[in-house]
């Protein structure tokens, strides 16, 4: 099955000049779906989790049900402010200012294994960002993967872990 077949993409959104490749159209086609995180737990379970960080928020979309095809557990890593309780960040750069991410502070146990998930890896910042503050956590990282890459943006070459992705978009 082509996955591709299966995500539309969508011209000028959300501003003009950005294609947007929109999952929803795979989330709601039952069988693509499945064959989707069928193939996601072959690339993530090599790397033996204990956790899986789903990255604010369609990572959540693919990290929740992935993790729960493996067996493990699943954490969130979201934007300031919108986790409860205490909470440890990490403040990243962007082209123009600065972003926060965040976890719960009692999510990680040091030394467990905690792939980054997200649906998409464009320039590579944001899953950048969510590997540091696990390590600040005491997490072990020792891989990243996404449902889709645009390789043209080159964030892969941002992370210092293996990455795998299911799909990849060259322009």
């Amino acid at each position: 099955m082509d996955i591709k077949e299966h995500i539309r993409a969508i011209p000028d959104f959300p501003k003009p000049g950005i294609l947007f490749y929109d999952i929803s159209t795979l989330l709601r086609h039952a069988d693509a779906w499945q064959v989707a995180m069928g193939r996601m737990a072959n690339l993530v379970r090599r790397h033996q989790p204990d956790l899986l960080a789903g990255v604010e928020s369609r990572g959540f979309l693919i990290a929740a049900p992935l993790a729960l095809k493996l067996g493990c557990g699943f954490i969130m890593l979201r934007k300031k402010g919108k986790l409860p309780g205490p909470t440890i960040g990490y403040d990243y750069a962007l082209e123009y200012g600065t972003d926060r991410i965040e976890v719960q502070a009692d999510a990680v146990k040091p030394g467990q294994r905690v792939v980054v998930v997200d649906d998409l890896l464009a320039t590579g910042g944001t899953m950048r960002a969510g590997i540091e503050l696990l390590r600040q956590v005491g997490a072990v990282v020792p891989a990243a993967a996404a449902l889709i890459e645009l390789t043209f943006l080159r964030g892969r070459e941002k992370l210092d872990v293996p990455f795998d992705c299911l799909v990849a978009y060259d322009s």
